[in-house]
């Protein structure tokens, strides 16, 4: 049976909030212990169902991979190199767990990634990118299997755009390749650099991380590290939405504003007050908000995909328009039929939502059908009055281990 939350909209929201660590750094950086000779502390991991769904792979090719109180530890070199099908169909990235395997073993069998329903993610620039790197590829029945017999050698690679997974792969099949990788067109992300940052403090060699080449120089090993990953900059959006939507003032903590600038700067345009520091922001709204007009998604440092529906959520609430164009996946508003079951005037084109904002929300029965969608659905449901009950809240637990109780801790009421 899927997981329901019920939000009582109508109460505003005021406190302090710790932000954890980031989902989009975690799931990389546990790929990345793959290729480490020793264990792999990482420190303050949230326990989301895609981080146990990490730690089942890992187990399952061999590894130990355990929680120390919050911490995450994981032992012991991969011994098996066919990937669970269960853990690998259901989250989209199991596909950078290919290339460390890869490297340390010659071989992996892997199922196709799964994932959120929010449009085409092919896997075919991650094993372009291996087969430019020496890896043979072949597909024998629901599976795919990647041979690399002489091994994985540096070479010269040109991405088709910016894509954050790609680009981690070609970093992690890169650290212990034969010679020198140098990739262009590569994504920027911040967790880009913590992924990078990680591999260097086990011992490899990349260069470049945040523009768009990267040079990594091939090591014969790493060693283990204990590493505390990047904060989540998209749980700090979602606060900071939340706290539009439902009024009230609020301070962000331990996570630099500068992560998430475009969307503290939309809703500042929007009519929030916001002021920063170097590992905060706090947000206020006691007024009426303003729709934002325009707005387009894109690689970092524009405003990301995966806050679009989350600024979305909170400029139902804004007089006025806003369109918001999301140019990374083409079926990324999947919330706006809730948004519509709650009273909002919304209207999906293609990749693009159109809001006519201001209209006062009502609770509803709304499901959740994607991880950044099912948060929206929560962000809209603390601004519109009565109770909002969200089914399919198992795609939330994917990326916030505590999305209710943080919000309860600033005044929501949610069970």
């Amino acid at each position: 049976m899927g997981r329901t939350m019920t939000v009582q909209g109508g109460r505003s929201l005021y406190g302090t909030v710790e932000v954890p660590a980031a989902k989009n750094s975690v799931l990389p950086l546990l790929a990345a212990s793959l290729l480490c000779g020793g264990p792999v502390r990482l420190e303050q991991v949230p326990r989301l169902s895609d981080v146990e769904d990490c730690l089942g792979i890992l187990r399952a090719v061999g590894c130990g991979a355990a929680w120390e109180g919050e911490d995450v530890v994981v032992s012991g070199p991969p011994s098996c190199c066919r990937m669970p099908l269960a853990e690998t169909a259901r989250m989209r990235a199991s596909v950078l767990f290919a290339a460390p395997l890869l490297a340390r073993l010659g071989r992996v069998e892997t199922a196709l990634p799964g994932g959120c329903r929010i449009g085409a993610r092919p896997v075919d620039w991650h094993l372009a990118a291996l087969e430019q790197m020496g890896a043979q590829i072949t597909q024998a029945g629901d599976r795919l299997v990647l041979t690399a017999p002489w091994g994985l050698r540096g070479t010269e690679i040109c991405l088709p755009g910016p894509s954050v997974g790609a680009t981690e792969t070609v970093l992690l099949a890169g650290c212990t390749a034969r010679g020198e990788t140098i990739l262009h067109g590569a994504a920027r992300e911040p967790e880009i650099c913590d992924l990078a940052q990680f591999l260097n403090r086990c011992g490899g060699k990349v260069q470049g991380a945040g523009t768009d080449e990267i040079h990594i120089q091939g090591v014969g090993a790493l060693h283990g590290a204990t590493y505390r990953p990047m904060p989540d900059r998209i749980c700090a959006s979602t606060l900071a939405c939340a706290v539009a939507a439902a009024r009230g003032w609020i301070t962000i903590a331990g996570c630099s504003p500068s992560l998430y600038g475009p969307v503290l700067d939309v809703l500042e345009q929007a009519g929030c007050t916001v002021s920063r520091t170097a590992g905060s922001a706090t947000v206020g709204r006691m007024g009426s908000l303003q729709g934002a007009g325009r707005l387009v998604t894109g690689g970092y440092p524009a405003l990301a995909t995966d806050a679009a529906p989350l600024v979305a959520a909170a400029l139902l609430f804004g007089e006025g328009t806003t369109v918001l164009e999301d140019r990374v996946f083409e079926a990324r508003f999947g919330c706006a039929e809730g948004f519509a079951a709650m009273g909002a005037q919304v209207k999906v084109e293609g990749r693009t939502l159109r809001i006519r904002g201001g209209r006062p929300l009502r609770g509803a029965a709304v499901t959740a059908c994607d991880l950044r969608g099912g948060a929206a659905l929560v962000v809209a449901a603390l601004g519109a009055q009565g109770k909002t009950r969200i089914a399919g809240c198992e795609y939330i637990a994917r990326g916030y281990a505590s999305l209710g109780e943080m919000l309860t801790g600033l005044g929501a009421r949610i069970e």
